[in-house]
């Protein structure tokens, strides 16, 4: 999982950076519109509504922007009609790349998807083309380097598949889908604060990156997230050690 944790690493940097743009909340309200409206408003009879909340929570939405998105989600058509739709595709030094969208108009999200792609020198690819190189995987991270040993032994106890240290000095902890809620509740009880989690897509085999491809890769993903309609980018590409864009 180590090209994962490395990406996973920039990400999260990222992420304390990106969490005070108001365009982050508004990606992860479709999210939960679309998944209270497909599977219902109780996220314990619908895990990929789960899923977002973990992802809300994680960016610090408020409770109440939360349940309204799902309120709305849930009481049907709100004059918007959102669709999840995922594009496969492969970025400089052929690094495999999946980018998972919300949108309501898809003629628009794939220009821009591919016009992303082709700018950073990559391709849109066809269905499959890369996805049978991910897995869909739960994970946690924990700011408790202090106590690493313990982390470890609970979560393994618990059912977790992999546990690594982080740059920063924090864990990340790798799951299976079904496993995960359990490993963060074994975790939770032992007085341990999770400080985010999700059920995500994990590279199964890695990509190794130079620091020049590194840039060039990261410059692609950044373009993605950019855009709007993308709610998630995932990529295979192993980042050197160090490596922070």
């Amino acid at each position: 999982m180590a090209g994962h944790s490395k990406w996973s690493n920039i990400k999260h940097r990222k992420a304390g950076q990106d969490a005070k743009r108001a365009k982050v909340f508004t990606k992860i309200i479709r999210e939960l519109t679309v998944a209270a409206r497909d599977g219902g408003a109780n996220p314990e009879d619908n895990p990929s509504l789960r899923g977002v909340i973990e992802k809300a929570k994680s960016a610090q939405m408020p409770k109440d922007t939360m349940e309204r998105a799902i309120i709305r989600g849930a009481g049907g058509d709100d004059g918007v009609q959102l669709n999840s739709l995922t594009y496969e595709g492969y970025g400089p030094g052929g690094v495999a790349v999946i980018v998972e969208t919300m949108t309501d108009n898809r003629n628009r999200t794939v220009a821009e998807v591919r016009h992303a792609f082709s700018k950073a020198g990559g391709s849109l690819g066809t269905d499959g083309s890369v996805s049978y190189l991910f897995e869909k995987k739960g994970i946690l991270r924990l700011n408790s380097f202090e106590q690493e040993d313990d982390v470890i032994e609970i979560a393994i106890d618990s059912g977790a598949e992999d546990v690594e240290t982080l740059d920063d000095q924090s864990i990340e902890i790798t799951t299976s889908v079904d496993n995960y809620v359990l490993v963060k509740k074994a975790l939770t009880e032992a007085g341990f604060k999770v400080s985010s989690g999700e059920i995500t897509l994990v590279a199964s085999s890695s990509n190794v990156l130079d620091v020049s491809m590194s840039s060039k890769v990261l410059g692609l993903l950044d373009s993605l997230e950019d855009l709007d309609d993308v709610t998630a980018v995932h990529c295979n590409g192993e980042f050197p050690d160090g490596f922070t864009g």
